[in-house]
């Protein structure tokens, strides 16, 4: 049942990215639900785990969006290897943790996908709006990440999320 969900979790946030979000954007930007869940799993399973993880739902992205293929598996890979790094130093039980870890994620995330395009497009404009892009998804990602990881915390210490050989 848990790589159900887990198999399930990018595939339900990708239909609610593009369906039930698009109406609520804030100026043109959606959250990244995929990223948050991402995040989540190599908070909690470390950096192994949470790169292999990151880099399937970063694929199944790129594949269900259809543009330049390995782009978003390259940067959800990267940024769960970074945060599954600390895993083992930060307090996972709290709140804020997850949140700034959230907050950062995203960040270091925008900041691959930028580079990665600045290297494989030829024209690529340079403006602030992407620092607004960015900044506006930092906010949408956090603040739904504040349910989010109260649900995923749990399911992964006490429900479904468990590792079998914990049960």
């Amino acid at each position: 049942m848990r790589y159900l969900l887990l198999f399930l979790l990018p595939f339900t946030a990708i239909l609610l990215q593009s369906t039930v979000f698009s109406f609520y954007s804030i100026k043109g930007t959606l959250p990244d639900l995929v990223l948050v869940f991402v995040v989540f799993f190599a908070l909690i399973n470390g950096a192994r785990g949470g790169t292999i993880y990151g880099f399937l739902c970063g694929l199944f992205e790129d594949l269900y969006l259809g543009r330049f293929i390995g782009v978003n598996a390259l940067s959800k890979a990267l940024t769960a290897y970074l945060v599954g790094h600390f895993q083992d130093r930060v307090f996972k039980e709290n709140i804020l943790v997850a949140l700034v870890t959230v907050m950062l994620g995203t960040i270091i995330n925008s900041l691959v996908v930028f580079f990665l395009a600045l290297f494989t497009h030829d024209i690529f404009n340079v403006d602030m709006s992407i620092a607004v892009t960015v900044l506006y998804q930092c906010i949408y990602n956090t603040v739904l990440a504040l349910p989010l990881y109260l649900w995923y915390y749990n399911s992964s210490y006490k429900g479904v999320l468990r590792p079998t050989e914990e049960r």
